[in-house]
């Protein structure tokens, strides 16, 4: 749930900050609110990364379960979860690195003016 949750967070600001950053594009002025975008993606990165990391940790006990607290592996019963849940970690990892990117081109734009 937190993992859903998370990503659902991080894709509603992403989709309210394209206005804001369309606004950017065509003011060069507005200084102090492109950093707080800044701020804002790092705040993001950080859920993002949270909640990945913690998708990761169940998955992983999915795939090879825990022998000393008697947890089996389920991968060998529901395949489909565990590929459909390896998938969607992928997806989450690949927009870590994006956003990360992101960060780095938008202080590198902040920089430069």
């Amino acid at each position: 749930r937190f993992f859903v949750i998370v990503n659902a967070i991080t894709c509603g600001y992403l989709a309210l900050s394209i206005p804001i950053s369309i606004f950017h594009i065509i003011r060069r002025r507005a200084g102090k609110s492109r950093v707080l975008l800044i701020f804002l993606d790092a705040i993001m990165l950080v859920f993002i990364t949270s909640g990945a990391s913690a998708a990761a940790a169940i998955v992983y006990l999915a795939h090879n379960g825990n022998t000393s607290t008697n947890w089996f592996s389920i991968c060998q019963q529901y395949t489909d979860f565990c590929q459909r849940s390896a998938g969607s970690l992928i997806g989450s990892f690949g927009a870590m690195a994006l956003l990360v990117l992101l960060i780095i081109l938008s202080a590198i734009a902040l920089s430069r003016r």
